[in-house]
């Protein structure tokens, strides 16, 4: 599997924003969808965001309108840009990429974690009131 070095996490207070952002090695970026999921402590992990490989968009509702999700295929990068953060966005932050794959996949697809084969290491986010 791909290496992945995950960066960004960090405190802040409510209504701030923070970047957290993967970087991949290898050379199927480009042909992957990418994900983002977070993990609260006694919750199990649940789906953030989405980009399909041709360029489809998935959130998860608790986050529209705040997080915006990117990626740069020659850079073979992952972002996801948090705006407008809550207490119960804290959690750690995992990126994660799938096995080479279609143009589509629906967002139930990609909201399953099962759909990916490398995964970060984890960042924390943490937004006090």
């Amino acid at each position: 599997q791909a290496q992945v070095t995950e960066s960004g996490g960090g405190t802040v207070q409510a209504g701030e924003s923070l970047r957290v952002s993967c970087a991949f090695s290898g050379r199927t970026f480009g042909d992957t969808a990418v994900g983002w999921f977070r993990q609260a402590p006694g919750k199990e992990r649940e789906f953030v965001a989405a980009i399909s490989r041709g360029g489809e968009i998935y959130y998860a509702d608790s986050v529209k309108g705040r997080f915006t999700i990117s990626r740069d295929n020659a850079k073979k990068t992952l972002s996801l840009q948090m705006n407008s953060l809550q207490p119960d966005d804290t959690a750690r932050y995992y990126c994660a990429k799938t096995p080479r794959i279609a143009y589509y996949a629906s967002k139930d697809y990609l909201s399953n974690q099962n759909a990916y084969d490398t995964w970060g290491q984890g960042t924390q986010v943490t937004v006090s009131s």
